[in-house]
């Protein structure tokens, strides 16, 4: 059993996130919760909608490997299952082995019809005991009815990132083609950079505290 006040990940204006066992058909589950109930008022609206997609991306993706599995979510408290690994940036070091699993994950990510939106951060990407990829933290994953032009520019941006971590880590691996990818912003990002962005940071870095890239340093934009 985790003590409560051992399980606490992270507390910020969404509610509290915490490691938990819950008993399970064959014993205890270990778990991962998000608390909405604990998010600021004023703020308990947005964080039961963003639990609620993640719940529905997490069902969408419920047979996928390096995806937590959804537990429950009863409208309020989600449950999801504890993905073992080291966020990408406190681990030991990847190669392109990782790279290459990561985007055969992506793919299949994207063709069970799930963009994550929020893979530009370090921490939601795992490098499992076992050196594979995984994804956490869904709370900006979208399931457009159509995959049509505003998924493609989702899924493009998915790439995008992905292929920004492996430039950090090893550069003389990329393809021409994964180069190109990387020159190219979708208009859905153009956009957010010149528009959505600068109040994104202002909110989050400026009211919250936080940073994209919680843990990561401080490498520049990228």
């Amino acid at each position: 059993m985790i003590p409560p006040e051992a399980g606490l990940l992270k507390r910020d204006a969404f509610g509290t996130v915490r490691r938990t066992c819950v008993p399970g058909t064959s014993g205890e589950v270990d778990c991962v919760e998000r608390d909405t109930t604990q998010a600021a008022r004023g703020a308990q609206w947005l964080a039961r909608r963003l639990a609620a997609r993640e719940a529905r991306a997490l069902h969408a993706l419920r047979h996928l490997p390096g995806v937590p599995r959804l537990v429950s979510w009863n409208g309020r408290r989600l449950l999801r299952s504890w993905q073992p690994g080291l966020p990408l940036q406190k681990s030991a070091g990847v190669g392109p082995a990782y790279f290459r699993e990561a985007l055969r994950l992506l793919r299949r990510l994207h063709a069970a019809g799930i963009v994550h939106n929020d893979l530009a951060k370090e921490p939601n990407w795992l490098v499992t005991p076992d050196g594979l990829p995984a994804l956490v933290d869904f709370q900006l994953a979208a399931q457009p009815w159509h995959r049509g032009h505003l998924f493609r520019m989702l899924a493009h941006d998915d790439l995008r990132h992905l292929l920004k971590h492996k430039r950090s880590y090893c550069p003389e691996r990329l393809t021409a083609r994964q180069r190109a990818i990387l020159a190219r912003r979708s208009p859905l990002a153009a956009a957010w950079a010149r528009s959505g962005k600068p109040l994104y940071r202002f909110v989050t870095r400026g009211l919250l505290g936080w940073a994209d890239r919680e843990g990561a340093g401080d490498r520049g934009e990228r």
